[in-house]
């Protein structure tokens, strides 16, 4: 089991930047990919960024150029840097991590970052 717990959400005007952290503790010896999705008030949750164990990264088209996924496996952290941000970046941001034994997978998620881009 892969416990998850996002932080650095908040407020911040357009054209701003923030930073989001993703701690994993529990079975990370399991975890292969992990990255960032989104959902905003009446949408479905999307995804916003992934990265594998081996840095492969992968971005939304509406954030490339904009943020930035990155990895730290000795510490067992992911980070989603924001900038440039716009009201429709305005979402609840969770932390995904995908686990693999041999012969199963798995997701966790985390409870939830909430990011208000407002004017």
């Amino acid at each position: 089991q892969v416990q998850l717990v996002e932080s650095g959400g908040g407020l911040v005007q357009p054209g701003g930047s923030l930073r989001l952290s993703c701690a994993a503790s529990g079975s990370i010896f399991s975890i292969n990919a992990m990255g960032w999705y989104r959902q905003a008030p009446g949408k479905q949750r999307e995804l916003v960024a992934t990265i594998t164990s081996a840095g492969i990264t992968n971005y939304a088209d509406s954030v490339k150029g904009r943020f930035t996924i990155s990895r730290d496996n000795g510490k067992n952290m992911v980070y989603l840097q924001m900038n440039s941000l716009k009201p429709e970046d305005t979402a609840v941001y969770y932390c995904n991590a995908e686990s693999c034994g041999s012969s199963w997978c798995t997701n966790s998620w985390g409870p939830g970052t909430q990011v208000t881009v407002f004017s």
